[in-house]
């Protein structure tokens, strides 16, 4: 049976390959940074919190400072150390700064998360927490919702997190202020515009927050796995498929030839 080798037609099955087989480990890798997301998890979890505020400094395990008491001046632990744990802080809201996350929707609802700075108690140094998700008003869209903010000095917990999820960014952002409605958020944002000594982290607000009118239904890290592996399986299959509909082709051109 004789083969008809076409260049045009080899060219594009390379090119198919090629770029099934890129993206399919593309996908493979990100499935396994997810697996190694949720070991990581699994392990923070179980560790104690680090204390915020506790006379100043940063309490934690042997990762952090081997359980001594950091001084406000003294170096920040690294983010790495940070990330996933669950933290305790004991400070004041920054009841001044609100900020409304858009785009965040919740259950099929349109919504908001608020982001507020807390001030660790006897430190210069505040946390941007992310205290919960707000819905938007049906009626009125432009309208902010309604929430409250405990006074004086009081204790919460959280995770830490490396950021506060990134969504599309439409159109450019306006200048940061006390109140705005902004798609995307970093710490190093809001310390330019409020002038506030920030922790390079956030933290995801937990516990109920009974009165003060906030959601808080934080999505689990390191989800998706499974979704990234079908991805992998189907630029594969894309890749063999196109070689096998080349190597089809070529005998069946070549046999129509020797016709």
């Amino acid at each position: 049976m004789a083969f008809r080798f076409r260049v045009i037609p080899f060219v594009a099955t390379v090119v198919l390959v090629v770029l099934g087989i890129a993206l399919g480990n593309w996908q493979t890798r990100r499935a396994q940074e997810k697996d190694a997301l949720v070991m990581k998890l699994a392990q923070r979890s179980a560790a104690p919190p680090l204390v915020f505020g506790n006379g100043g400094g940063v309490q934690g395990d042997a990762g952090v400072g081997n359980g001594a008491v950091r001084g406000p001046a003294e170096p920040t632990p690294r983010a790495e150390e940070l990330d996933y744990r669950r933290v305790r802080l004991t400070g004041e809201w920054v009841s001044s700064w609100p900020l409304f996350l858009e785009n965040r929707p919740l259950n099929g609802r349109s919504g908001f998360i608020l982001a507020m700075p807390f001030k660790i108690t006897a430190s210069g140094r505040h946390v941007l927490v992310l205290r919960g998700w707000l819905p938007r008003a049906a009626r009125a869209y432009g309208q902010l919702p309604q929430f409250a903010t405990p006074s004086g000095t009081v204790t919460i917990e959280g995770v830490a997190t490396p950021g506060a999820g990134r969504v599309m960014q439409l159109g450019t952002p306006g200048p940061l202020q006390p109140g705005a409605l902004v798609q995307n958020l970093t710490t190093a944002e809001v310390a330019r515009a409020s002038g506030l000594a920030f922790y390079p982290f956030f933290v995801q607000q937990a516990g109920a927050g009974q009165g003060e009118g906030l959601v808080r239904e934080w999505p689990a890290a390191g989800t998706g796995v499974d979704k990234h592996r079908g991805y992998a399986f189907q630029w594969y299959a894309l890749a063999a498929m196109a070689a096998v509909f080349f190597v089809m082709t070529g005998f069946r051109s070549g046999r129509k030839q020797g016709a």
